[in-house]
């Protein structure tokens, strides 16, 4: 039987009557953020923030199948206040936040050559700023905003979330934004944006699991 949460955000998963007009100026936000780049010819960064949010994907669309591989809550949820819930854990402004948090972290990135306390500065970063994400969900799941039924996907249990939640968006980002070539950053995203696209044919629109 699904958790009081997740109930809640059964109410109003891809309910059309949650539409608030911001999700325009949302949207109209992400198109400025990725057409200034490519304004400026930045392919790292462009193909590091589609990476990112193409990771981000990933993991909303197997923790809608947990959901109903369990009938009892996924890993985590949003059944708060949203312009449109898309998943049971992924409402539109997670969405587009995501969208563009791949580009804000990539402009953190110095040279790869460079170390920070002797460490890579792509696997300084990755740790940190995963960390820090990670700092944000405690808050947010502290507001309700976003929920957490199982003790091992907790404030008390943070590791989890650090490893899955969010360390392989950065290093998956990063890694696409050193590829040596337009062509391999695109292919790369293809193959991401590939299996996010088939997972959801087939566990979305054949299946109806998520």
């Amino acid at each position: 039987m699904p958790t009081t949460y997740a109930s809640e955000a059964l109410k109003v998963l891809r309910d059309p009557n949650q539409f608030v007009w911001y999700v325009i100026t949302l949207f109209a936000f992400v198109v400025y953020v990725y057409a200034v780049e490519i304004e400026r010819k930045n392919w790292n960064l462009v193909f590091a923030g589609i990476a990112f949010w193409g990771m981000d994907w990933f993991n909303e669309i197997w923790n809608g199948i947990v959901f109903h591989a369990t009938n009892y809550a996924p890993v985590w949820g949003a059944p708060g206040k949203t312009a449109y819930l898309i998943l049971i854990g992924l409402n539109i402004e997670i969405c587009f936040m995501f969208a563009v948090a791949g580009i804000a972290f990539g402009k953190m990135l110095p040279d790869k050559s460079v170390k920070i306390l002797g460490i890579p500065n792509r696997i300084f970063f990755a740790v940190v700023n995963s960390i820090f994400c990670v700092v944000v969900e405690i808050v947010l799941n502290a507001m309700n905003a976003l929920t957490w039924d199982y003790a091992w996907w907790s404030a008390k249990m943070p590791i989890l979330i650090f490893l899955i939640g969010y360390l392989p968006f950065f290093l998956m980002s990063y890694w696409v934004f050193d590829m040596p070539t337009v062509k391999k950053k695109a292919i790369t995203c293809g193959i991401i944006y590939g299996v996010n696209i088939l997972a959801v044919l087939v566990f979305g629109i054949e299946l109806n699991w998520i």
